[in-house]
């Protein structure tokens, strides 16, 4: 089925400086994603790859919220000390859709913290392109 849009020229993350990471688990089954250090914290994208398609044979909005979430969570991990936490709530708007062959980018921004809570915002981003933004909250655990 075609999508009416050109083919995407191929991206090889690994050779612009990218490296895997999160092959356990669920992330193992929808990734690989990609991070790579940026100051204290690290950047992360994925691949947009034929496994990610829906119906429409562009990303399937599931897979941007997974990646929105692991991203916006390991960003807010690293910007909490690396303490235990867990999404208490991800609100996702899906700005445009993602051809197979892009390369997705998080740029994400801790917005203000609480004793027990770190709210963060998300672009989900192909280039300068804004494909979805995204807004959570992440509960530190342990912390009442």
């Amino acid at each position: 089925m075609s999508n009416d849009k050109p083919a995407v020229p191929p991206f090889d993350p690994a050779a612009a400086g990218w490296e895997p990471y999160g092959h356990e688990g669920f992330i193992g089954l929808v990734g690989p994603f990609w991070a790579r250090k940026a100051g204290d914290s690290y950047e992360y994208a994925f691949l947009a790859e034929p496994k990610h398609h829906n119906r429409r044979h562009v990303v399937q909005g599931g897979m941007l919220m997974t990646f929105a979430d692991r991203s916006m969570g390991m960003a807010c991990w690293y910007a909490n000390g690396k303490r235990p936490q867990a999404t208490v709530q991800l609100d996702m708007h899906f700005v445009d859709a993602v051809q197979i062959g892009e390369f997705v980018e998080a740029k994400c921004e801790v917005v203000r913290r609480t004793r027990a809570l770190i709210f963060m915002n998300a672009d989900l981003v192909v280039g300068t392109r804004v494909v979805a933004t995204a807004k959570g909250i992440w509960k530190t655990l342990g912390v009442s």
